[in-house]
């Protein structure tokens, strides 16, 4: 189960994405990756998943993050495809 702390940071930093960031990340990042702290609103690009979280972790140790895909629905898809 999600905490409530981890809850939180992730609306904040979906907040930040969506009011600050979305317009030219899409635009300059598309399919890349974007965590978010959101007590400071630093935000690490990478081209993957770990590079964005590991920029954040150096960055702030002891905060909790929020990573996105840029341009997409989710920032990872667990599961098989059928077809």
């Amino acid at each position: 189960m999600i905490s409530e702390e981890s809850r939180a940071t992730a609306r904040k930093a979906q907040k930040i994405y969506e009011l600050q960031l979305q317009q030219q990340m899409e635009r300059d990042h598309a399919g890349r990756y974007v965590c978010i702290e959101p007590i400071s609103g630093s935000h690490f690009i990478g081209e993957t998943f770990d590079d964005a979280v590991n920029a954040a972790i150096d960055a702030f140790p002891d905060r909790l993050t929020h990573t996105l895909r840029v341009g997409q629905a989710a920032a990872l898809h667990l599961g098989v495809l059928v077809q």
